[in-house]
């Protein structure tokens, strides 16, 4: 078989708004969103540009005030929040969170991932596939809504908890999901020595974290190699591996690279470039994070 067809060029996958969530405005390095029924504010560097609705920011129910440790700080609130309240996308059901991290429990710009699973899923059958460091599930909602069979793995225990209670109010708590808590390295080295094979894998982890054990998890040190192990585990007939960074230093032209390395002889295409948030009007996008995205057919 030929080897993948690399795009030539990058791609911006926007994520606009939907009921759930909007990005009403940004400027100043900071960003104002909406989840539900909550309004936030949030740090966001990039955002060099003057905000266009500064009325709106006064209004703000929650601000995250960061500190000089990467995504540490602190939460200010106008009121007492909600411990968590639900959201939602396409089938899936989910819960907000105001975490320590200044993370609301899920990550916005993945809704152009979950557009693209979704499609795939459906066409696919009934497939069975891998969600790697899955945190609190969307992802997986979305796959096993369409009708897959999904493992998901992540290394901590408290995001798998949150990822159960979303499958609940989803009401797919009864479709084919195992919640695996483990190292996610750990866990493929054994899925490959076993033999298993999967019809499709998301990859999507941290720039450095630590597994139930203590291994640690540096992505540029590991990620060849997951990234290797996870093509072993792909079978005949898989349609999808994606890839997805939040690092500075990474590039969606670097995961399209290694994706073109690991899947050398089996065809397809590589996609590549950035996720980005489209903020209300549509003239301004955040890039978010980086993807590459092997699919078995042509561009989704």
């Amino acid at each position: 078989m030929s080897r993948p067809i690399v795009a030539d060029a990058p791609g911006v996958m926007r994520t606009e708004g939907w009921a759930d969530y909007a990005l009403l405005d940004s400027g100043g390095g900071r960003k104002l969103e909406r989840y539900g029924s909550y309004t936030v504010i949030r740090p966001e560097p990039q955002c060099l540009w003057t905000p266009r609705k500064p009325a709106l920011w006064d209004k703000a129910d929650a601000v995250f005030d960061p500190t000089d440790e990467e995504d540490a700080g602190r939460w200010r609130f106008q009121g007492k929040p909600r411990e968590s309240w639900p959201l939602s996308w396409g089938e899936a059901r989910f819960l907000g969170r105001f975490t320590a991290f200044r993370h609301l429990a899920f990550f916005p710009e993945q809704a152009a991932n979950w557009a693209f699973l979704d499609e795939k899923v459906r066409a696919a059958g009934q497939p069975k596939v891998l969600n790697l460091f899955g945190y609190t599930g969307v992802a997986s909602l979305v796959m096993a809504a369409a009708g897959a069979a999904v493992t998901h793995v992540d290394a901590s225990k408290k995001a798998v908890a949150w990822a159960r209670e979303n499958a609940e109010l989803s009401k797919l708590a009864d479709r084919p999901i195992r919640w695996i808590v483990e190292d996610a390295r750990r866990y493929v080295q054994r899925e490959v020595r076993r033999g298993s094979k999967y019809d499709g894998v998301i990859l999507d982890p941290p720039k450095y974290g630590r597994g139930p054990d203590g291994q640690v998890w540096r992505l540029f040190e590991d990620l060849p190699e997951l990234a290797g192990l996870c093509a072993e585990l792909l079978s005949e007939n898989a349609s999808f591996l994606i890839l997805n960074a939040y690092a500075e230093r990474i590039s969606g032209a670097a995961l399209s690279g290694l994706l073109a390395e690991k899947l050398a002889g089996r065809g397809g295409r590589i996609d590549w470039g950035e996720l980005a948030l489209v903020e209300d009007g549509g003239e301004r996008a955040i890039g978010m994070s980086f993807y590459g995205r092997w699919s078995s057919g042509g561009p989704a």
